[in-house]
């Protein structure tokens, strides 16, 4: 028998990747084909649209790269920026720090902007130092939305209105790989020149897609950029797209049709519904959290995040321990504390294709969880919380009423 065998569904509780809807899986159960033959492009066609919906597009042209959320992140930087470019990253968790890293390897002049950990970005900060750049030194501000090492979420329209308040032509790019379908994003409203996310998150796909939307002053960047790039250039994309083809390379012709029946269910839910019950997920573990006595690691409630929360756990418990029995014990897959915050948090993902009950399933986990490692938590106080907020906030499902 297979050691790793448990009874039941594992409850896949990480910020990503997650659980993978049965509708999804159905679609990519299916044989290759010729990606050349008309009956790809037009599905990819239909794709290129309806991504830009999630994005809140209509200007942007996105592009779907086989890839992760770090190529994806390459893209961004490669295609717009030349070596030597000022920008300014603000460095708040785990994965705004290996994007500062990748910057910084590709010979960008990063000019880091750093808070604690469980802070949001110093916007206050960006504000001096536009004021201060009255030669426009700084080519490009690079700040992710959803920071998934500590659950932080940082107010992308102020970054915008900071820009238009000073005048200043930086370009503007986000990482949304944990937003992105769940958390609201307006990139035309918030004038974003790149946004980016990947498959495995609130798409609730397998990894292997990184999703690039860029606007037409990025596209007009993209034109003299020097930085060297080759797999992600989009002019090759573009090249193809104005032939009708649209890949320039073998796609993964599972993903695409996966793609298609995960947005087929974004949208049969409705975009706005999608991020209203991520709302509801992530208002319902802050209170269970809360009735705990735990603390998020999110130090203030303007910066709490909808798809995931790290909870700081007290200093004589190791999380990761924590993380360790959820898996042996449970069958429950939680989030590790990461870098500075290892062995001092877990964290709970609430993000893609999940429903209330399932989540209430995790908090009865974790309070077990807790019991077990020694923290004198309540059996049924969290799940208690969260029930009853949630009974009072759950809507009526509209295709059955």
């Amino acid at each position: 028998m297979d050691y790793m065998y448990a009874p039941g569904k594992n409850h896949l509780f990480v910020p990503g990747p997650v659980h993978i809807p049965d509708q999804v899986i159905r679609a990519m159960n299916r044989n290759n084909e010729d990606y050349r033959s008309p009956a790809v492009p037009a599905l990819t066609k239909t794709l290129l649209e309806d991504i830009k919906k999630i994005f809140k597009t209509t200007s942007g042209t996105p592009f779907l790269i086989p890839t992760t959320g770090t190529g994806a992140w390459e893209s961004a930087l490669t295609n717009t920026l030349s070596p030597g470019d000022r920008i300014i990253s603000f460095l708040i968790g785990q994965f705004s720090l290996l994007w500062i890293d990748q910057q910084q390897r590709l010979n960008f002049n990063v000019d880091v902007v750093e808070s604690d950990w469980g802070e949001g970005a110093k916007l206050d900060v960006l504000a001096s130092k536009l004021a201060a750049d009255t030669a426009h030194t700084i080519k490009a501000i690079c700040i992710v939305h959803n920071e998934t090492a500590t659950g932080v979420t940082n107010n992308l329209s102020k970054v915008r209105k900071l820009l238009d308040d000073y005048r200043h032509p930086a370009l503007f790019l986000v990482d949304g790989v944990s937003s992105i379908c769940a958390i609201d994003f307006r990139m035309d409203e918030w004038g974003i020149d790149v946004a980016l996310t990947g498959s495995q998150k609130a798409l609730s796909l397998p990894t292997g897609m990184g999703i690039v939307c860029a606007s037409p002053k990025a596209l007009e960047a993209s034109k003299t950029a020097k930085s060297v790039r080759v797999f992600f250039d989009w002019k090759d994309y573009i090249k193809f797209y104005n032939l009708g083809t649209f890949w320039p390379y073998t796609p993964s012709i599972q993903l695409l049709y996966g793609l298609r029946a995960a947005l087929d269910l974004i949208f049969e839910e409705g975009l706005e519904n999608v991020i209203e019950r991520h709302r509801r997920l992530g208002k319902a573990t802050r209170l269970a959290v809360e009735a705990w006595g735990l603390k998020n690691c999110t130090q203030k409630e303007e910066w709490f995040s909808d798809t995931v929360t790290a909870v700081i756990v007290p200093s004589h418990i190791n999380s990761s321990e924590i993380v360790r029995r959820a898996w042996q014990r449970y069958n429950l897959s939680l989030g590790l504390g990461l870098n500075k915050v290892a062995g001092k948090v877990f964290r709970i993902g609430h993000l893609g294709h999940l429903n209330e009950l399932q989540l209430l399933g995790c908090l009865a986990g974790v309070e077990m969880i807790l019991k077990d490692v020694g923290y004198p938590v309540k059996l049924g106080s969290g799940v208690a919380a969260a029930s009853a907020y949630l009974q009072n906030n759950i809507p009526m499902i509209p295709s059955r009423i």
